[in-house]
């Protein structure tokens, strides 16, 4: 080859690859000098025919070519899969220790190039070698079914005797028709593991693996796939989360939606959630109590502070407050519940069947199937303030109905227990929280103030004495 040919292929490499690669997890990976998304990319190098599953396939000429000098190993075994060179795969597996299973940049291994252009001989080799005959490339193509796509009826069957199997298309209700527009959050399903014993639980979240981190899944049974209204709340609840980024909110790891069943994966915790910790340690320190307060009301006023609109959660309950390792809380549950606009400041319920009026935290105009703002929240929150300084629920121990219908019916709010621990701002605080009239209560970042100041003075006068410390310490 030319000198001139071989210094042009090894700039297209360039514009595609750094050459300095690395070696993780057994397979050698490429750092692109261009750090935007290689589904964006239009330049991408290719090796002959490309994936049976990607929408825009090239075929280059590769006739005469041989491989360059100085080229990256991997690259050398995929160039001599492609153009059929036994020995020279042979010997880069046996003498240069190349991994049988090394990727390019797609995903794709010497066994998918060699399939795709029919190279009996070398699928053989390879196969001898212990190569994944079901690996998959960013498409989620294999060797078989590359080779049934471009007619390599010899290497079909010959995989096929070997016990490939072609993956089953599944679109899903979010799939995209271009790999390109797949979303950046877009996670592996082969990455997910969830204990059988688990079970599949239907529009709950449940403990899972993803790379061998524990992870909170909910999973989308592919039954709902046709039901208009579940897909529009499983959509509503992956845009809310992946747009959200902060200390007390629960942090969006990534979303399967284009292969079957579509989940959701968010942290773990296990730490618990904070209706679990007050039933297990019951009455808490106030200086505990407000430190918690404060880490609900940082992440409830972000939410709502959300730009362009307002993230209103409507289920705000001690069961949707999660703690982390070091006992910091955070806000999770929210996205479930969709709302319809009516004005810049109000929404009403889309689904009002979606909320659990005998719940204890459902405020008064969602009760009674009224309009609402984002002050909605507040009710709950001076709720849980008042269980956290109690340890116990409003009106325990009456259940949890009764007590609703108490507070959003008859307008009865709990007797102070234990009036001695309380800062008399902070119960004021409390008492406006859960005001019926939601233009009494305070914003999140007006509870934060108040709840800071409550912190300073309380300090400085002595209450709690000894036991009190500042909630940062």
């Amino acid at each position: 080859m030319s000198k001139e040919v071989a210094s042009q292929l090894k700039r297209a490499i360039s514009r595609q690859f750094s050459m300095n690669s690395f070696l993780k997890n057994g397979k050698l990976s490429f750092k692109r000098q261009n750090s935007g998304d290689p589904r964006r990319n239009n330049m991408r190098f290719s090796l002959g025919r490309q994936s049976s599953l990607d929408p825009i396939r090239r075929s280059p000429s590769n006739d005469g070519l041989c491989v360059p000098d100085n080229l990256d190993l991997t690259m050398q075994l995929l160039f001599s899969a492609c153009r059929g060179d036994v020995g020279g795969v042979e010997e880069l597996l046996e003498s240069e220790g190349v991994d049988v299973n090394s990727i390019d940049l797609d995903g794709r291994t010497a066994l998918h190039i060699a399939a795709c252009e029919g190279h009996v001989e070398v699928v053989k080799l390879l196969l001898g070698k212990r190569a994944n005959i079901d690996a998959r490339d960013r498409w989620g193509s294999t060797a078989a079914a590359d080779a049934k796509y471009y007619g390599q009826v010899e290497v079909y069957n010959l995989l096929k005797s070997h016990g490939a199997k072609i993956p089953k298309t599944r679109k899903t209700p979010m799939a995209v028709k271009n790999p390109r527009e797949v979303p950046e959050y877009e996670l592996n399903p082969q990455d997910i593991q969830i204990r059988r014993s688990d079970g599949i639980s239907k529009g709950s979240y449940q403990v899972g693996k993803w790379n061998g981190t524990k992870v909170s899944v909910k999973i989308l049974d592919k039954d709902n796939h046709s039901d208009p209204e579940t897909i529009n709340a499983f959509k509503h609840e992956l845009t809310s989360l992946e747009k959200v980024r902060h200390p007390n909110v629960v942090q969006f790891v990534g979303a399967v939606t284009q292969n079957t069943p579509m989940m959701i994966v968010v942290e773990y915790h296990s730490g618990g959630d904070l209706g679990a910790y007050i039933h297990k340690k019951g009455r808490l320190s106030p200086s505990k109590a407000l430190r918690f307060a404060l880490d609900i009301a940082r992440g409830m006023s972000y939410l709502h502070e959300c730009k362009p609109y307002p993230i209103i959660h409507c289920n705000l309950k001690p069961e949707n407050i999660l703690l982390d390792r070091g006992g910091q809380l955070k806000v999770a549950g929210f996205g479930v519940i969709r709302m319809s606009e009516i004005s810049n400041d109000t929404a009403r319920l889309l689904q009002p069947e979606s909320i659990d009026r005998s719940s204890l935290y459902v405020a008064p105009e969602i009760y009674k199937g009224q309009t609402f703002e984002r002050r909605v929240d507040v009710y709950p929150f001076g709720l849980m303030l008042y269980e956290m300084m109690e340890g116990v629920p409003p009106f325990h121990p009456k259940s949890s109905e009764d007590a609703a219908q108490l507070m959003c019916i008859e307008g009865n709010r709990p007797p102070f227990k234990n009036k001695s621990k309380y800062p008399p701002d902070l119960r004021e605080l409390i008492e406006e929280c859960w005001d019926p009239e939601p233009v009494v209560r305070p914003t999140f970042s007006e509870i934060i103030v108040r709840l800071d100041r409550i912190v300073t003075n309380c300090s400085k006068q002595g209450w709690w004495k000894d036991t009190f410390k500042l909630p940062w310490k």
